[in-house]
């Protein structure tokens, strides 16, 4: 499958360097940035905010692939809609119930961005069923959210052919943790249209051959 798109997560750069990070990555044939935004709070790790994001705007064309690790996501969607993010996903945990999640939706959406939900490794496919037709990615967690470089969980990837069973055809199925040139196949078998990857990218000695890798 070549047109899986592969999207590198920032959170394993050199954070003294992004943009030379973030071009590094976009010459070695990268169209979209995983931008991992957390709070401290929704999970244990804190990471970058708005004026990162903003800043980052400036000096890229890719697409920014915001995922938003936080609680109450709908203060955060306007601040980070402006600053740049083509994609906001938030986590389906971080809601109240389902009318939360849709109004979440209509947020990102009503600032004429993509909307992507995304799921803890513990939560069953089947309860974000209901939103499929009204988002345009869904982010499957196969690592607990938090930190870089943990081991993916193969249990996790069987929830995309769940997923793909019952969304619409052009539903982007992204699969984020632990992602390398072994998992990404089996990501991909499975129907994943998305890999993000961090360390095994930007841990790599060649950025070119580690993102063609996975594809």
């Amino acid at each position: 499958m070549n047109d899986v798109i592969i999207s590198p997560s920032i959170l394993s750069a050199n954070f003294a360097n992004l943009e030379q990070e973030i071009q590094a990555v976009q010459y070695a044939g990268a169209k979209w940035i995983h931008v991992d935004v957390m709070d401290g709070h929704f999970v244990p790790n804190i990471t970058i905010g708005v004026p990162v994001v903003k800043s980052l705007r400036k000096v890229t064309d890719l697409i920014l692939d915001t995922h938003l690790m936080i609680e109450n996501p709908e203060k955060y969607i306007e601040p980070f809609a402006k600053a740049g993010s083509d994609i906001l996903t938030f986590h389906y945990e971080a809601c109240k119930n389902e009318q939360h999640v849709r109004e979440v939706i209509n947020l990102i959406k009503s600032f004429g961005i993509k909307a992507g939900l995304s799921i803890k490794p513990k939560t069953k496919p089947e309860e974000i069923f209901p939103f499929l037709n009204d988002i345009d990615l869904v982010l499957v967690m196969t690592v607990e959210p938090g930190f870089g470089g943990q081991e993916f969980m193969h249990d996790c990837a069987l929830k995309i052919p769940k997923i793909k069973e019952k969304a619409p055809d052009n539903l982007i199925i992204q699969v984020d943790g632990g992602v390398n040139n072994i998992t990404a196949k089996i990501c991909k078998s499975l129907g994943a249209t998305s890999l993000v990857a961090g360390s095994y990218i930007y841990g790599s000695n060649d950025y070119k051959k580690a993102i063609e890798s996975l594809l």
